[in-house]
């Protein structure tokens, strides 16, 4: 027969174990006293954003008491209004939309990158045919204009973006494209995506795993320009934490940040590991791991976690969408970085 349960004891027994190393606690008891924190991220739908799918998808931040809840935008500038009405906590996108919202008075620190060098620039077979060995390609653009009797349509996300802010560099500074050769069409990732699969556009900047699905879909498909020949350092997708969030939860960004060190780390070393757990994230049954695992494998897919890589290319950045007109005034960005969760997590 079993005793029953004496709640004195049991009461007394909890609060001695309270005292005791959690090592040497039951593992069953240990979660049980974990305390909770929940965290909501907004996250765009790229490769780019692997490392927080993995460390989700390990389990790491599970065990570090974190309960993600994650809504998917189309674009940073769109992530951006959620992040400053109190809507998200965790902001998981391009790093350029962010220099606008502390001009503009969001609080928001910049924790930790994900990935560097994701936008690459694509083109139809069309124009593509224009780009032919030793042709520049502002000249590739010209001839294509006068071929078509009309100016290259070429898609990306809106104007802040870091597709939109890498896509005019490269066309106006680096392959200096004639502006009546082109014309730049704003719109989401997806539509993006489907537009240059379906030829209502000449190209358009794409991210992994779009540039996969597309190219093995239409191997006709040319790639034109990759990620550090758009944009020099091209700064990628990052995560930031709201002003308030990481004032009342650093125990829980520091559990973040290291677990998304631990899954860059594991990104270099096991791709089959990790590619079910992205594609999970990102194909919601509709893209399989072995497409997700050579997406992971892409030339533009350069996974980082140290926020110091960025904050040069970041402060180009920002200059050139002054020069744009996308962006004021150029805003102190040393105050946007916080590369202490990093350091404390790589133990430096």
């Amino acid at each position: 027969m079993i005793p029953p349960v004496n709640r004195r004891a049991l009461l007394a027994g909890a609060g001695a174990a309270a005292l005791l190393p959690a090592a040497l606690l039951p593992s069953g008891f240990a979660r049980a006293q974990t305390r909770r924190t929940p965290v909501r991220v907004g996250v765009i739908p790229i490769v780019g954003a692997a490392p927080l799918f993995v460390a989700e998808g390990e389990g790491w931040l599970k065990q570090a008491g974190l309960d993600l809840t994650v809504t998917t935008f189309e674009s940073g500038p769109n992530m951006i209004q959620a992040l400053a009405s109190g809507t998200v906590d965790v902001y998981v996108a391009g790093v350029a939309p962010l220099g606008v919202a502390r001009a503009r008075g969001v609080d928001v620190k910049v924790v930790a990158a994900t990935a560097t060098g994701e936008n690459v620039l694509v083109v139809s077979p069309r124009l593509a045919a224009h780009f032919a060995a030793g042709v520049a390609p502002a000249e590739a653009f010209r001839k294509y204009r006068a071929a078509a009797g009309k100016p290259a349509k070429l898609s990306t996300q809106p104007a802040g973006s870091v597709p939109n802010t890498t896509l005019q560099y490269w066309l106006w500074e680096v392959a200096k494209v004639a502006r009546e050769d082109v014309e730049i069409a704003p719109m989401g990732i997806d539509a993006t995506q489907q537009a240059i699969l379906s030829d209502a556009v000449e190209g358009g900047t794409v991210r992994e795993p779009a540039l996969t699905i597309i190219q093995k879909r239409n191997p006709r498909v040319k790639l034109v320009a990759s990620g550090d020949e758009m944009f020099p350092g091209q700064p990628g997708t990052v995560v930031a934490v709201s002003g308030a969030f990481a004032g009342k939860e650093g125990a829980a960004v520091q559990s973040l940040v290291s677990g998304l060190v631990k899954a860059v780390d594991l990104l270099g070393k096991d791709v089959p590991k990790v590619a079910p757990h992205v594609a999970a994230s990102l194909g919601k049954g509709l893209v399989d791991a072995a497409l997700i695992a050579d997406a992971l494998r892409s030339p533009a897919s350069k996974f980082v976690a140290d926020p110091r890589v960025i904050v040069g290319p970041s402060k180009a950045m920002q200059a050139y969408q002054v020069k744009l007109g996308s962006l004021k005034e150029e805003a102190p960005l040393d105050a946007l970085f916080d590369a202490s969760f990093f350091l404390k997590a790589v133990g430096g």
